[in-house]
Parts: structure tokens; sequence; C-alpha cells
């Protein structure tokens, strides 16, 4: 490649991520699911769009799709809070391994009845259609307020089912026969368990040294945590364990450890999270040739049907069965199984492995992406008011990130307080910091100054603390207890300090990802 040429892939390249860019705008608007749209443009630039770019190099897209995809669990692992996914984690585990064999099944046996395939490209579909896609459930349930549980579940899913549908698809691509059932079963257990335990473990200990080595830029943070989750993706799969399970988990950690500039690093990733659901869709689009997707049509709306009327209701009650959902909420994780880009990525599998149909397999799970989630995505909402599982009515959490300053031994956090938040009309004085700690600046309406101690403050203020490192946690504690039961937080149960010179306030205050630095 010249400098010119590489000129001009950077212009196109641009050129296609501010267009992409913009059509988030018009998702947002219209409701349409931004990745109808990139796929869209990567459909619009190739074979029979308006530049007729052929390509059809399954196996880069796949590799591409890969890594796109190490990037969107690294970004959602880092958003998800574990006080929301833990009472979910046991449901979204059985969904993700129980659920998974009752969807691939039922799929798969609709595909061969219905559509009239042959048993081996029957399951392939059953198991590439079985993964619900963790860019799309990420995208969309953050838009809809929903019980925590519901939400818990449904990204815990869609991090934790990439693992075993991964291992399914390779192994029904494979040439030769599938093994028995039960060497499939402990080969996926043994994968995942291999995952999460470098998952967790490189996790724990990244999050450690981040909080231990003082960096000396404040840009470096966001390289260093997404450094770490790729790391953990390399070490899960050259391990032959679950790289996918290894990402989602150690970024996991990372999100509710306590680490400097932790709205950052979120801010960081989600950039890298959008360049990747662009790429990756736009990629896809390109590789798509729409004229032979007409004869697929039919077949792909009938295996939809299947998948979503019976295989996801089926997978959903068999597996939720033990844990005693209300049905409003099963109903609800029914319809939210939302499919995406990971899919289409599962069906490159068996093109590169050059299995007989794999084409038309390709195709069939292309159009059902596509039409489905123009279904599903925009009702959601929908949905979810018509079954009243909104709750929109919780206190937000503080946006609190902290700088460390190390030659001085403290720390400055920069506090948001949210619409929400009970912090709202607490004086300063009654924030009750502990000694060592204090507000001293606040930015209101675009104005900054000096609080005095009957200072009131509002929604919408951004606060300025310095705390000595002593104090650090406990008085971030103090402050997120305030932020979700007011001035009388330390009476009411919510945590934090009973007193101006009270102990360090317990773990349950406020929750969620918050930031810490060790200073030196």
């Amino acid at each position: 490649m010249t400098v010119h040429q590489l000129n001009e892939l950077l212009f196109i390249c641009s050129l296609v991520l501010l267009v992409a860019v913009a059509a988030v705008r018009i998702s947002s608007r219209s409701g349409l699911p931004s990745l109808l749209l990139y796929l869209g443009i990567g459909m619009a630039i190739g074979q029979d769009g308006i530049f007729d770019v052929r390509f059809d190099d399954a196996e880069l897209t796949q590799v591409i799709g890969y890594a796109a995809l190490v990037v969107i669990l690294a970004e959602g692992g880092l958003g998800t809070k574990w006080k929301e996914i833990k009472p979910a984690l046991p449901a979204a585990v059985v969904l993700s391994t129980v659920g998974v064999a009752v969807s691939v099944g039922v799929t798969a046996a609709g595909a061969h009845y219905l559509v009239g395939l042959e048993w081996r490209q029957a399951l392939l579909i059953g198991a590439v259609v079985s993964s619900t896609d963790a860019a799309a459930v990420f995208s969309v349930l953050r838009k809809v307020p929903l019980p925590a549980r519901v939400t818990g579940t449904l990204e815990a899913e869609s991090g934790f089912n990439d693992a075993p549908v991964v291992i399914l698809v390779v192994a029904f691509a494979t040439v030769g026969p599938v093994d028995s059932w039960y060497v499939l079963v402990g080969t996926i257990a043994l994968e995942l368990a291999i995952g999460a335990a470098l998952g967790l473990a490189i996790g724990f200990l990244g999050a450690y040294g981040l909080r231990h080595i003082a960096l000396p830029a404040s840009g470096l943070y966001p390289i260093a945590v997404m450094a770490i989750a790729v790391a953990a993706y390399a070490a899960g799969a050259m391990a032959h364990g679950s790289g996918f399970l290894a990402v989602y988990l150690a970024s996991m950690v990372l999100g509710n450890a306590k680490l400097p500039h932790a709205p950052a690093n979120r801010g960081f990733a989600e950039g890298l999270g959008w360049l990747a659901q662009i790429g990756m869709f736009v990629l896809l689009g390109l590789l798509v040739t729409p004229h032979e997707l007409v004869d697929d049509f039919w077949p792909a709306v009938i295996v939809g049907l299947v998948l979503t009327m019976v295989a996801r209701p089926l997978e959903v009650l068999v597996s939720l069965l033990p844990f005693r959902i209300p049905w409003r909420e099963q109903a609800l994780m029914s319809w939210a199984g939302l499919r995406g880009a990971v899919p289409i990525i599962l069906a490159t599998i068996p093109m590169v492995s050059g299995i007989e149909g794999s084409q038309k397999v390709f195709n069939i799970v292309f159009v059902l992406v596509v039409v489905y989630t123009l279904i599903q995505g925009p009702t959601l909402p929908w949905l979810a008011r018509a079954l009243r599982l909104g709750d929109s009515s919780g206190a937000t959490d503080l946006g609190i990130e902290s700088a460390p300053l190390e030659r001085l031994r403290g720390h400055l956090l920069s506090v948001a307080i949210p619409e929400k938040s009970r912090m709202h009309g607490v004086e300063v004085a009654e924030l009750r910091l502990p000694a060592g700690a204090a507000v001293t600046l606040v930015v209101r309406d675009g104005t900054s100054f000096v609080p005095l101690p009957s200072t009131v403050l509002r929604r919408g203020d951004e606060l300025l603390v310095v705390a000595t490192d002593p104090v650090r946690d406990a008085a971030e504690h103090r402050l997120r207890a305030v932020g979700q039961g007011g001035k009388l937080a330390g009476w009411l149960g919510t945590g934090g300090l009973p007193g101006p010179s009270g102990s360090k306030g317990s773990a349950g205050s406020g929750g969620g990802p918050g930031a810490s630095g060790r200073g030196r």
C-alpha cells in the first residue's frame, strides 16, 4: 500500500465513521436499532450497492468480528454493576447453559422439519442464533428502566452465553462426526471453567496493580484497563478455555473495582465499543450479497418465528422455573433475547470450514437477525410499559471520579449530583464527611464558588472534594450513602458515617463502580 492509497483509505474510513455517528442520532430519535443502519451502510457500499465494492473474505470478517466482540464484551463488563448482577447470576448461568441447549434443540428441529434443512445445517443455525448479542442487549437495556433483576439477568446472559455457543458452532462445523453428547458437555464445562478462572484472576490482579501503581498520566489508565481486558481474552483462548467469558468477567471485576479515573475508563471503553460495533456491522454488510438473500427470506422468517415464539419462551420457562420469577418478567425476558452481530459472525465459521450449504446458513441467519431486530428492538420499551415493569423511581447513584495526588498523599474527588439523587437539599455540613475530607468547591450553572457549611446542594451541582489518603474510601462511602439515603443516611441503614468522627461506611452504601487510587 502506498501513501496515496493510505490517504484515500483514511478519507473513506473517516466518512463512513461520520455517517455512522450521524446514524446513531437517527437511531435514537426513530427507535430504529443502530446495528441495522450500520449494516445498511455496509450493504450500500458493497455488492449491488452504490459503490459495488466486492468483498467475500469470510475468514477476515470472522477475525475482525472476534476482535470487535472482545472490545464489546469488555465495554459491557466495565458497565455492569455487581450489586445488580449478583442476585441474577444463578439464573443467568442456567440460561446460558441449559437454556442454550433448549434453544438449539427446538430451533434446529424447526429448521429441519419446517424448512427442510438437513440436520447439520439445522443444528448450525440453531446454535448460531441461540446467542443473544451483547452489543444489542447492552445498548437497548440501558435505555429502558427495568427492574434490576431483569436487567442483571439479561446482561449477564448475553455476556456468558457466547462461550458455550461458540463451542457448539465449532463442534457442528467440523467436517468429521460430532463427538458424543457427554464429551461435548464436558468440553464446554472445562472451557468455561478455565475461562472463568483466568478472567477472575487477571481482573483482580489488574485491579490491584492499578490501585497501587500511580501512573504518570490519567490517559494511561483507560489504556491499561482495556489492555488487561484483552489480555484476559487472549490468555483464556490460548489456555484452550473460553476467552469470551474471561474478558467479560475480567472487565466486570475492573468495572466494579475502585480504580483511578473510573468514569474516564468507562468513557474510553464506550468509545471503543461504538467503534467496534460500527466496523463490525459495516464489514458484515459488505460481506452480504443482497440479491442472494431473496431465496432465503421466507426460510429465515419461519426459523425466526420458531426461535422467537417457541424456542426462546421455552428456554426462559425451563431455565427460570427453579427461581420462581414472576411471569411478567419471564415474558419480557423472552422478548428481550435480542440477536445482533454475534450470530452473523458465528455464521461465518461454517463458511471458513467449508461446510456444504454454509452460504445458505449465513443468508438465513443474516435475514433473521435483520428482520427480528427490527421488530423486537423498538417494541421492547412498549412491552416493558405494558407489563408494568418500568423502574424509574430509584435514586441515581453519584458519579465520582478520583485523581490521586501522589506527592500530597491525597485524593481529589469530582462528584456529580444526578437528577434523582437524595443529596439534593442537603447542606454541606450535613454531609458529615470524615476528618481529613472537605468540600472545597461547588460548580453550579457554570459558576464556581467556595461553599459555606450552610450551603445547600442541588441537583446538577458538581463538587470538588479533597480527602487525605487514610480517609479516601470512607469519604466516598459517605458521599454515596447520602446520595442514596439523604442527610439521615447513617440512621436509615443506607451506610456511611453516623457522625463527624465515625468509622468507615459500609460496602452497601451506594454500590456501583466507584473510583479510587492510592496516592504515593
